[in-house]
């Protein structure tokens, strides 16, 4: 009997908790440990698995086959990927795709001279997004790629916001602009900025006090996250954030839109949507399903760091060649 992959949580707040939920999902698998910078006992987690301090994570080592991060991309997966990479295998969600180049490096740096194998930026987008892309790419080469987000609430852009002083609650919604993705549908094959595709709306709690115009100046001239997009910025209650904005949901859209025929007469036109009632526990059932391929590849000596793209998709599933041959080709 093959033995089980032996997984270990890094970071317990929406991630991680969705992570724990995808646990009995996934028979090949068990759940070794939540590691936390928090007091453990002040964790509480959906199920009995054993709470520690991070501080105690080097120690266990030998006991853990993957390292799933679950911090968020704007401060905590910069410093942890690479750290931690050179121990263990690991998957993280980075979402900041304008810095994956330089995440990247860092973290291939560590995981190659840890004899380690890390994937970064799993998840739908980057992730499942990304592969649709790519295989866009190849199937119309003479074309062009748009990826339309939401409406949903953005992990990383409200976790963006809620790192800014004097932010003590907030959740940002992409909203994608419907003329826009209907003239790409059409097959238009629009040129369309950022700007233009999408809007984002964020809606925050502030500190007692704190100062309100800062704040809306800060998110709106935010690099990469926010300061290429019209940005509407609503200040509310905690109240009012808990009974209107409790659920996290999302989704989106890849669209490939190109022509085929020795003169192009031909239009044809991809389309790839995910409706997704949670985005941390579909986010959280990507890292996992990632995880099972990290395994695979250490143990085939595919060590540094990695993408979805350097994934053979077969070694994401637990089933055998022969059952995917037979259920899903």
């Amino acid at each position: 009997m093959t033995s089980k992959i032996r997984v270990a949580i890094l970071g317990y707040g929406n991630l991680g908790r969705g992570v724990e939920a995808a646990m009995p999902y996934n028979t090949d698998m068990t759940l070794v440990g939540v590691f936390t910078r928090r007091p453990p006992e002040a964790v509480k987690t959906l199920t009995d698995v054993p709470v520690y301090h991070v501080d105690e994570l080097l120690a266990m080592k030998d006991a853990v086959d993957v390292l799933i991060l679950c911090g968020g991309s704007a401060t905590d997966l910069p410093v942890q990927s690479p750290e931690w990479a050179h121990h263990f295998n690991i998957v993280d969600s980075f979402d900041n795709h304008s810095k994956i180049p330089e995440h990247f490096a860092a973290v291939d740096a560590s995981a190659s001279s840890g004899g380690k194998t890390a994937l970064i930026s799993a998840g739908w987008d980057p992730g499942m997004f990304s592969l649709q892309r790519l295989l866009g790419n190849c199937v119309l080469p003479n074309g062009q790629d748009y990826t339309f987000w939401g409406k949903g609430v953005s992990q990383g852009h409200s976790d963006a916001i809620r790192r800014i002083e004097g932010v003590k609650d907030a959740k940002q919604y992409t909203i994608p602009v419907d003329a826009a993705l209907e003239r790409v549908r059409a097959g238009e094959n629009p040129e369309l900025t950022a700007r233009e595709k999408h809007l984002r709306e964020c809606f925050v709690v502030a500190e007692e006090g704190a100062d309100l115009a800062r704040i809306e100046r800060e998110i709106k001239t935010m690099p990469a996250y926010f300061e290429p997009y019209d940005t509407t910025v609503h200040f509310i209650t905690q109240d009012e954030l808990d009974r209107d904005h409790a659920g996290i949901p999302h989704g989106g859209f890849v669209l490939r839109s190109g022509v085929t025929g020795l003169s192009g007469e031909t239009s044809q036109l991809i389309e790839y949507r995910l409706t997704l009632g949670s985005n941390p526990e579909f986010t959280s059932s990507v890292l996992v399903a990632c995880a099972r391929a990290v395994v695979r590849m250490d143990k085939a000596g595919m060590h540094g760091c990695k993408t979805i793209f350097d994934v053979p998709p077969a070694w994401l599933s637990p089933k055998d060649g022969a059952e995917l041959r037979k259920l899903l080709l």
